[in-house]
């Protein structure tokens, strides 16, 4: 006999554990919010904090699967995927050019994991 267990379209498994992606918009990665996230039970609420980054995980405790050898569920992670927009109107576009034009002007770094070209050609000689 063989059994194939259909994967779930929202949640992947590992143990008792859970894993899903879930798909932030620009702004609200940006300037931090509440999100609904789903869960086995319904839905649950996670508070972004400023700044939240593609790829950031989240963990929800007991938000998994009840296991069979242990009376404590699991946990569900919750990865971040960041999506930028696709459409813009030209409101947005120059909404986002301001914003792009004093990120320039400010000379911060408000990418964290991106550096200037002379940066990395200073870090070569170093």
């Amino acid at each position: 006999i063989e059994i194939r267990v259909k994967a779930h379209e929202i949640f992947g498994r590992d143990g008792d554990d859970l894993h899903c992606t879930i798909p932030v918009g620009l702004t609200t990665a940006a300037l931090g919010g509440g999100i609904e996230v789903p869960t086995l039970g319904g839905k649950a609420e996670i508070d972004l904090p400023e700044g939240t980054q593609h790829g950031k995980t989240f963990r929800l405790r007991g938000k998994g699967i009840k296991g069979v050898r242990s009376s404590y569920p699991g946990d569900l992670y919750c990865h971040v995927s960041v999506e930028t927009p696709i459409k813009l109107t030209e409101h947005q576009r120059k909404l986002l050019k301001e914003l792009d034009d004093a990120f320039r002007k400010s000379g911060d770094r408000h990418s964290p994991n991106t550096k200037s070209w002379t940066d990395r050609v200073k870090d070569l000689f170093k």
